[in-house]
């Protein structure tokens, strides 16, 4: 990939692990993922005038991307509920960059030459022994773990369609301002109808974080499908996964995670494979 692209993605994945820890943050999780949504439906209505439209061509996908997200984001908030940040996060993002090089290989005609194709193999051992640092799961973390999984399946089927939209699309900054118009508003939506008049003193003590969280949100998945537009999907996608290194150091310096050897090797593990993406 351009270096310019690999310095936007891992941006984009500093700034996704600093939202997801937002979203854990907040404990009301219909509130938190609402004011997130909210704060992305502001970025894509200021943008919106500005970047016009996506091309015809792009909307089938940018369709089925919305549902996606919306179930991504469901996701999310189960994996939250379920398990702690450090475990599932890494768990769920560590799933989706072989998903999305063997689909995209399957789908899309992708080939990776076997040194970026091991980066991709690389990464997500190391965000999956992320996951597992503290040895085997018990039966009551299966639960966490089966909702990480599949979340992490939604993220590869999303970052599959959204390579089609994007490209078809022609401009990034469209898709993602349209993107965001038309996922953002629902969980608040969902938030309005189960909460009726208690929404206002519960969004109260949260809205400024949750609304950063939003924006940050946007910035970040907009920097990734710009990224899209020159790079391979599977490099992108296992790239963007080395925000759970970030993750991690999060989890220990604000969530009083033990970080320990094994997360510090494997999060080696995931600068080696980012290495290997762009040999």
């Amino acid at each position: 990939m351009d270096t310019l692209a690999v310095a936007a993605v891992l941006t984009a994945a500093l700034l996704h692990a600093v939202w997801n820890a937002i979203a854990h943050a907040i404990t009301d999780r219909l509130v938190g993922f609402a004011l997130i949504g909210a704060g992305g439906t502001a970025i894509g209505a200021l943008a919106a005038p500005f970047a016009g439209t996506p091309d015809p061509a792009a909307w089938p996908a940018l369709l089925v991307s919305v549902s996606l997200h919306i179930a991504y984001m469901g996701g999310l908030m189960l994996c939250y509920r379920l398990g702690d940040f450090g475990q599932v996060y890494p768990l769920a993002r560590g799933t989706a960059p072989w998903a999305v090089a063997l689909a995209a290989a399957a789908l899309l005609g992708e080939h990776l030459p076997p040194v970026r194709l091991c980066g991709v193999l690389v990464v997500s051992a190391g965000l999956c022994a992320l996951a597992f640092a503290h040895g085997r799961p018990t039966r009551a973390r299966l639960p966490a773990i089966g909702a990480a999984l599949a979340t992490g399946l939604m993220i590869a089927a999303y970052t599959l369609v959204d390579g089609f939209g994007v490209r078809a699309s022609g401009d990034p900054l469209a898709y993602v301002s349209w993107m965001m118009l038309l996922q953002g508003p629902f969980y608040g939506l969902v938030a309005l109808v189960v909460r009726r008049g208690r929404l206002t003193a519960q969004v109260r003590p949260v809205w400024r974080i949750g609304l950063l969280g939003g924006a940050l949100s946007t910035t970040a998945y907009g920097l990734v499908l710009w990224a899209q537009t020159i790079g391979t999907l599977a490099g992108v996608a296992a790239l963007r996964e080395t925000g759970i290194v970030f993750g991690a150091l999060i989890g220990t310096v604000f969530f009083g995670e033990r970080f320990g050897r094994v997360r510090a090797a494997a999060a080696a593990g995931v600068a080696i494979g980012a290495v290997l993406l762009n040999a």
